[in-house]
């Protein structure tokens, strides 16, 4: 998982991603990692969509973290869920703050799926056609099989 690219933009520190690694990275300052998590919890119930980037015509998941980014600090990330994952830091699961972007490997891909940490092992998402943005816990079997 990747802590937010915003580590690196905002404090000059690291970006991190959030997975499996031995060095502890810090997290978002609290003030960015409340406005992360309260962007991210006003787009629940917003229609999935593929390609989608906005509030008003619906989200895809790497839309969504690039909104949610944008709009609460300001943060240009790329577009795709794999381009998300190749920047930061990997960080332990056990080490996960608010803020940081979690990844899944729900296709062939890795980093195929992206969502935003919010806290108390739970994440906001936009999970796939048919669907809305939603909070979800990241230790529900099918997240923790492809997390």
């Amino acid at each position: 998982m990747l802590r937010s690219l915003a580590t690196l933009m905002l404090g000059g520190g690291p970006l991190l991603l959030a997975a499996c690694a031995s060095h502890r990275a810090e997290p978002l300052p609290r003030r960015a990692a409340n406005d992360v998590t309260k962007e991210a919890l006003a787009q629940v119930g917003k229609p999935y969509r593929w390609g989608g980037s906005s509030p008003r015509h619906g989200f895809d998941c790497s839309g969504l973290v690039q909104h949610v980014y944008r709009e609460a600090l300001g943060i240009e990330l790329p577009r795709t869920s794999r381009e998300m994952g190749t920047r930061g830091t990997k960080v332990a699961r056990a080490d996960l703050a608010p803020g940081d972007l979690v990844f899944f490997q729900t296709g062939r891909h890795p980093n195929s799926h992206v969502g935003i940490y919010i806290g108390r092992g739970r994440f906001v998402h936009a999970p796939s056609s048919g669907s809305i943005v939603r909070v979800e816990a990241i230790d529900k079997r099918y997240w923790m099989k492809r997390f």
